[in-house]
C-alpha cells in the first residue's frame, strides 16, 4: 500500500471578513503544524463560532478529520468550504483524500481532477489520483497520473513507490523493480518499501545483494519498523514470530479495530447458522479451485451460506460455480468497506470467513468494523494477520504444533488430517503430452516446482541444481511466471555449473490441462520457507509425489500437513541434507520412486486429504463450537475437533 498524504501546513485564501476568526486560525495553524490537533481543531471551532463561513477553519478542520480518520465528517467540513470558495485547489485534493479513505475511488478522482485543473503542478495531486487510479485496476492510467508526478517531483520516493506499484499491476516486473530501486535510493526506510522490494526481485529473480538485504529486513521488523506488508515476510523468512511482529504492525496501523455504530448486539440464535464467506478469489483463482467442492458440500440444512464478492465480475467456469452453491451471494465491489460491514450485520451473519488475510485484493477493514460477532481467518493466508479482531484461525497440529499457538493473535481451530481442504470434483483433462510439445527431452528424469517464482530462496536453488548435477541428464521443470525471471534463473543455474538448457518452462495454460501435464513429471520439489499450497494438491491430485522440507512457520508446513493427510509421511524431511539424499534416492531408485507412486495411486481416494464431505463435517462440527462458545457467553478458546464420523 502506497502512503496517502495529507497536508495541513499549504497556505489558504483566508475566506472570511472577521479579524478575530483570523486570529483563532492562525493560532490553530500554528497548532496544527506541530502536530497539536486537538488543540488545533478546537482553535479553527472557535474560529467558525466568530465566522461561520470562515472558508480556512473549515477545511482544516476537514483536514484534521482526514488525519484523525473521520472521514465522512472530513467530507462535510470540506464541502461547506468548497461551497463557500470553489476555486480552492487543496480543499478538492484534500476532499479526494477523504472519500477515497472511504473506498469511494470514482469520486475521489474527480476530484483530484478539479485539483488538477486549478492548480496543474501539484504533484501530491496527481500522484493521489494514481493511487485512486490502482485501487480500481486502472493501471495504465494511474501509471501516466505517477509519472506527470515524477516529472513535477522527482525526488520524492512515495511517487516512486506508487509508479512500482501500477508496474507491477501491469506486470511489468523488472521496470517495476528499477522504480523500486530508485525509491530505496531515495528514502530507505520508506513505509513499506523494503518488503515491496524484496518481493518484486525475487518474482524476477534477481538475488544480488538479497542476503545483504534480507538482514536489513529481519532487522527492522525486530526493531517494529513498518518495512513490509505481511505477505512478503511469509515468502522471505522462515519465523513465525517475525511473521506476527510485522502482522501485527500492519494490522495495527492499517486497519485499526472499530466501533460498529451502536456497538453490536449478539444476534438471536438461527434454526440455521449463517457463515458468511469474503473473498476477492471467486473466479479461476487457487483459492477457488480449492474450496469449491466445500460450498457445495455444507448441510444446507443446520447452515446457510452467504458470499460477501468484491473481485472481478469474470463470469468465467469457478466463478458460475461457486456462485451457484451460496444461498446468496452479494457481489459488493463497489461497496466500502464500513457499507459491506453494515451490510453483513443487517443480514445477522453469524461466523465471517475471511479468505484473504493480508493476501492480494484483501478487505480487512470489513472486519475491523466487525461484520459479525465471530470472525475467523481461513485457507487463503497461511499466518495470523495479527489482528485483534479476528477471533479464530482455522489450522492443524502440523501448521500449527500445539506448543507454538503464541506465535497467532487469534485463538486456533485445530482440526483433523489437513486444515486446508482440495476439490476432489477436479477435472484432468486426457490429453495426451507428448515430451516434445512440453519442451522436455525425450528421455531423463524430471525434477519440477510449479510454485511461484517469488518462492525460489537461492538457498533452495543451490540444492536443486546440485540435484541436476548428481542425476545425469535431468531437468528441473519450472513454471514460467515471467520472462525477466526465466532468464535470470538459467543465468543463476549457470553460475552454479547447471547448463540453462536443463531448466524448462511451463507457460500457463487451462487448469485441467495444467493437471494432465503433470503425468510427464517424476518428483514434484517443495520450496521452503513459502511451501507449494495449491500446487501441491494438483501435484498429489495428479499422481505426482512431492518432496517437502519442513519448515518452522505456517506457509513452510503445509504441504508437510498434506502428505500425512494422504499417508506419505516419509516425503516430509527436517533437513536441507535429509531433502537433498531423498531427492537424489528417489531420481535414481527407479523401484523406490515406484513403491511411493503406487501407494500415492492407492491412498489418493482412501485417504481424508481429498474427502471433501468428511472435510465439510469436520469444519461444521468447528463452526457449531464457535457459535455455541458465543452464545453460552464465552470468550473465543482454542479449540480441536473431533474426527467426524461418516
Amino acid at each position: 500500500m502506497a502512503r496517502i498524504p495529507t497536508t495541513s501546513n499549504q497556505r489558504h485564501p483566508l475566506g472570511g471578513n472577521n479579524a478575530n476568526a483570523d486570529r483563532f486560525f492562525a493560532q490553530g495553524l500554528a497548532s496544527h503544524r506541530e502536530g497539536q490537533l486537538d488543540k488545533a481543531a478546537g482553535s479553527y471551532e472557535r474560529a467558525l463560532q466568530v465566522s461561520p463561513s470562515h472558508f480556512p477553519a473549515l477545511h482544516m478542520l476537514g483536514v484534521i478529520h482526514t488525519q484523525t480518520k473521520r472521514y465522512e465528517s472530513a467530507v462535510r467540513f470540506f464541502d461547506k468550504a468548497i461551497t463557500i470558495n470553489p476555486v480552492v485547489a487543496e480543499a478538492y485534493a484534500n476532499r479526494g483524500i477523504a472519500l477515497q479513505k472511504l473506498g469511494k475511488f470514482g469520486e475521489a478522482i474527480s476530484n483530484y481532477d478539479k485539483a488538477i485543473a486549478l492548480k496543474p503542478a501539484v504533484a501530491e495531486a496527481h500522484s493521489n489520483r494514481g493511487i485512486a487510479l490502482k485501487e480500481l485496476k486502472r493501471f495504465d492510467e494511474a501509471l501516466a497520473s505517477y509519472q506527470k508526478a515524477i516529472a513535477l517531483r522527482p525526488a520524492m520516493a512515495e511517487i516512486h513507490l506508487n509508479c512500482a506499484i501500477a508496474l507491477e499491476g501491469l506486470r511489468r516486473f523488472e521496470e517495476a523493480a528499477v522504480s523500486y530501486e530508485r525509491a530505496f535510493a531515495l528514502k530507505p526506510d520508506l513505509e513499506l518499501l523494503l518488503g515491496n522490494l524484496l518481493h518484486i526481485k525475487m518474482r524476477i529473480c534477481d538475488w544480488t545483494g538479497l542476503d545483504q538485504k534480507l538482514g536489513q529486513y529481519e532487522r527492522a521488523i525486530q526493531s517494529s519498523k513498518m518495512v513490509t506488508e505481511p505477505f512478503p515476510a511469509l515468502s522471505l523468512v522462515d519465523s513465525p514470530v517475525l511473521h506476527k511482529k510485522a502482522a501485527q504492525l500492519y494490522a495495527e496501523t492499517k486497519y485499526p479495530k472499530k466501533h460498529p455504530p451502536g456497538g453490536y448486539g449478539p444476534h438471536p440464535r438461527h434454526d440455521r447458522i449463517r457463515i458468511g464467506y469474503f473473498s476477492a478469489d471467486f473466479h479461476n483463482h487457487a483459492v477457488s479451485y480449492l474450496i469449491a467442492e466445500l460450498f457445495e458440500c455444507h448441510d444446507p440444512e443446520k447452515f446457510e451460506i452467504v458470499a460477501f464478492f468484491f473481485g472481478p465480475n469474470t463470469q468465467d467456469e469457478m466463478q458460475k460455480r461457486v456462485s451457484a452453491a451460496f444461498d446468496q451471494f452479494h457481489d459488493v465491489g463497489n461497496k466500502s468497506d464500513q457499507e459491506i460491514a453494515a451490510l453483513a450485520r443487517a443480514l445477522e451473519i453469524d461466523i465471517a470467513i475471511d479468505l484473504m488475510g493480508h493476501t492480494k485484493d484483501s478487505r480487512m477493514g470489513i472486519f475491523a468494523e466487525r461484520c459479525a460477532p465471530i470472525q475467523a481467518n481461513y485457507l487463503g493466508y497461511p499466518g495470523t494477520t495479527g489482528a485483534e479482531y479476528i477471533d479464530y484461525i482455522l489450522a492443524d497440529g502440523i501448521v500449527i504444533p500445539k506448543g507454538r499457538q503464541s506465535d497467532f493473535t487469534e485463538e486456533v481451530v485445530f482440526l483433523p488430517n489437513s486444515s486446508r481442504v482440495y476439490d476432489s470434483k477436479r477435472r484432468i483433462s486426457e490429453r495426451p503430452f507428448s515430451r516434445q510439445e512440453l519442451g522436455l527431452p525425450e528421455t531423463g528424469f524430471v525434477f519440477c516446482c510449479f510454485n511461484i517464482t517469488s518462492k525460489i530462496l537461492p538457498a533452495t536453488f543451490d540444492v536443486w541444481m546440485r540435484l541436476l548435477l548428481a542425476v545425469e541428464g535431468s531437468v528441473l521443470w519450472l513454471l514460467e511466471d515471467n520472462p525477466t525471471g526465466a532468464i535470470n534463473v538459467r543465468k543463476e543455474a549457470e553460475r552454479r555449473g547447471v547448463d540453462g538448457g536443463r531448466l524448462v518452462f511451463a507457460g500457463r495454460m487451462p487448469i485441467d490441462e495444467h493437471l494432465a501435464r503433470h503425468r510427464a513429471v517424476d518428483l514434484f520439489l517443495d520450496t521452503l520457507p513459502y511451501n507449494a499450497h495449491t500446487t501441491v494438491a494438483d501435484a498429489l491430485w495428479a499422481g505426482v509425489p512431492v518432496l517437502t522440507l519442513i519448515g518452522k512457520a505456517f506457509a513452510g508446513r503445509v504441504a508437510a500437513s498434506a502428505l500425512r493427510a494422504i499417508g506419505l509421511p516419509e516425503l516430509i524431511t527436517q533437513t536441507e541434507a535429509e531433502y537433498e539424499a531423498l531427492a537424489i534416492e528417489l531420481a535414481t531408485d527407479t523401484e523406490k520412486l515406484k513403491v511411493v507412486k503406487d501407494k500415492l495411486e492407492r491412498n489418493r481416494l482412501t485417504t481424508p486429504l481429498f474427502d471433501t464431505k468428511m472435510y465439510a463435517r469436520n469444519l461444521e462440527a468447528a463452526y457449531v463450537e464457535m457459535y455455541d462458545r458465543h452464545h453460552a457467553g464465552l470468550a473465543p478458546h482454542s479449540i480441536e475437533v473431533a474426527q467426524a464420523e461418516m
